[in-house]
């Protein structure tokens, strides 16, 4: 008879299978749908015999596969940044989103349009890395400035508060350099821009980031027990928030250079994965980046179809998704508070 363990590993394995057929289906679908319906057989010939004659050919080499491919890129990087900063804060509220990160990043990505409008695709990415990372360390110095010290409820504030002034300066900056449509349009995360040359930079930024966040997951897993267990067990914990950040900045970083800000699916996976594979990060982090990609994708289709021809937002609809979810992770954690 098999072990519980064995059966565990069943079900997990089966779960990561099925998401990863469920990731090609949904991709092979987000290529098929949009303005005008592509049959899934033209799309399976444009990716394996690419005619440059045909114009459905080039609409899916050139406008749609590349969108598909961004959305899940993107779609796994916040998710997993999300996982890896719940873990190593032990807050469940945290996400990109939430901790200020993403706000940063368009912080900095809207001095650059306005200082340095000429700026390459390559020198907007290293920018959103660079603003988000000063927001993180904005974050954790203000989180730090009491007697008790970095505590997971006042890194949440401190996250909400310096994502607020951060916003309240962009808008500011945005307004005065007239660059209210392309920050609208980084507001509101999209993936229209997205090309090859974009999903290259996904795709070296997820190599780094990914294989950093695959590394410290048992150092994350070992943490979540206290940190001043995971000391005694000889873990250097300064290293691994070092680590932790760098990957979250690395993969955030990226994301919001391609899609703009993508709200709440950092908060939303990580719980789902949680639940479903258990407080392993060598688990919950390539599930959570399976799930990450599939919810984007999935967003993404119906930003297309749900007010068609017009496409709506895809930060609207997770947004949708996440904001209700959020509210009720809130209200447990208050309510288990006054247990």
């Amino acid at each position: 008879m098999l072990s519980t363990i064995q059966h565990s590993r069943i079900f997990k394995t089966a779960i990561i299978m099925s998401a990863i057929i469920a990731l090609v289906v949904s991709i092979g679908f987000s290529v098929a749908f949009g303005a005008a319906d592509i049959h899934l057989s033209t799309v399976w010939e444009a990716i394996v015999h690419f005619n440059e004659d045909l114009t459905s050919h080039q609409v899916i080499q050139e406008l749609r596969l590349p969108r598909a491919v961004a959305a899940a890129l993107v779609g796994a990087f916040l998710a997993v940044s999300g996982a890896v900063m719940q873990g190593m804060t032990r807050n469940p509220l945290a996400s990109p989103s939430i901790m200020g990160v993403t706000h940063g990043a368009a912080f900095a990505l809207v001095i650059t349009m306005a200082f340095f409008p000429a700026a390459s695709n390559s020198a907007m990415t290293f920018t959103s890395f660079a603003g988000a990372g000063t927001a993180v360390v904005l974050v954790f110095m203000v989180g730090s400035f009491s007697k008790s010290g970095l505590t997971p409820v006042k890194l949440a504030l401190a996250g909400v508060a310096i994502g607020t002034l951060l916003t309240s300066v962009t808008s500011v900056i945005a307004l005065y350099f007239q660059l209210e449509k392309q920050l609208g349009f980084w507001k509101a995360g999209g993936l229209a821009g997205a090309d090859w040359q974009a999903n290259k930079v996904l795709l070296i930024s997820g190599a780094i980031g990914l294989f950093i966040a695959l590394m410290i997951a048992k150092s994350i897993t070992v943490l979540n027990l206290g940190e001043d267990v995971a000391a005694g067990l000889g873990q250097n914990n300064v290293l691994l928030k070092i680590l932790g950040i760098l990957t979250v900045l690395i993969l955030t970083g990226a994301a919001v250079s391609v899609a703009g800000s993508i709200g709440f699916l950092g908060l939303i996976i990580p719980h789902i994965t949680r639940f479903m594979m258990g407080t392993d990060y060598r688990w919950i982090i390539p599930v959570s980046a399976l799930f990450g990609a599939l919810l984007l994708v999935l967003s993404d289709i119906v930003s297309r179809l749900i007010n068609a021809p017009f496409e709506t937002p895809v930060g609207a609809i997770t947004s949708l998704i996440g904001i209700p979810f959020f509210l009720y992770l809130a209200r447990g954690k208050n309510g288990g508070g006054q247990s």
